[in-house]
């Protein structure tokens, strides 16, 4: 058993989950018989696992998932003419590393968000910070940035150094000019620096007109569009299941 003085240097040091595996180890008979090492292997092994748990919940809690119970094992691909083997590729997160966007494209009701929020948990599994937004809120964001000093920047910063940003209802609404230079800016900024998940209910070959129809927009889905993996959310309402 360890003293007070020691649970006390433990918890100053944010190291509770030792206090805890020792505690178990004091209460079975069996850890007596293992030496110093094997003891302490596995007490590390413990410490290591709780602390990266806490760090992945944390993730989760701070990347404000639209379904945060979303989950790859449970996406439904029966009768769905989903592309299964492309989709736990995906899951992987390689795509992440290499910078890669994602394009999630299927009508009102077809599991656009579950994909993606189930995607983003597997990133945070890995310990990847990421962060799940809806385009009007963002765009709303941005505009409510301007009271504060230098508000609108620091707005753009945030969202460029998230290695996954998912960015969802993509295109949904129509853009002021000011909106879509800020799109420019972020999409530019991110572009083989970070990884985004569009989710969006349009055809790519519509984007151009929705977002202005003139250089600005070629600029914008080149740099999406490049390299970039496109999903179908298949054929079937999710919303009847």
């Amino acid at each position: 058993m360890i003293n007070d003085e020691t649970r006390r240097k433990l918890r100053e040091i944010q190291l509770e989950e030792m206090i805890q595996v020792i505690d178990q180890q004091a209460k079975d008979n069996i850890f007596a018989t293992l030496s110093f090492d094997e003891r302490m292997k596995l007490i590390i092994d413990y410490i290591y696992q709780e602390k990266h748990n806490k760090r992945v919940t944390s993730l989760i809690k701070r990347a404000r998932f639209r379904i945060p119970n979303a989950a790859v094992q449970d996406i439904f691909f029966a009768e769905r003419h989903l592309d299964k083997d492309l989709i736990l590729e995906i899951a992987s997160c390689t795509f992440i590393s290499n910078n890669q966007n994602i394009v999630i494209r299927g009508f009102t009701g077809s599991g656009k968000s579950y994909m993606a929020c189930s995607i983003g948990k597997e990133a945070c599994k890995q310990g990847i910070r990421t962060r799940y937004i809806r385009l009007p809120d963002l765009l709303m964001e941005y505009t409510e940035a301007k009271i504060q000093p230098d508000g609108q920047s620091k707005e753009l910063k945030k969202y460029t150094n998230y290695p996954l940003l998912i960015l969802d209802e993509w295109l949904i609404t129509d853009l002021s000019d000011d909106e879509l230079h800020f799109l420019f800016e972020l999409i530019e900024r991110r572009y083989d620096n970070g990884a985004t998940i569009f989710c969006t209910q349009y055809k790519i070959e519509d984007w151009h007109a929705r977002l202005g129809g003139g250089v600005l927009a070629d600029s914008i889905m080149d740099r999406i569009i490049h390299g970039a993996h496109i999903v179908s959310s298949g054929s079937i309402n999710m919303r009847d299941y």
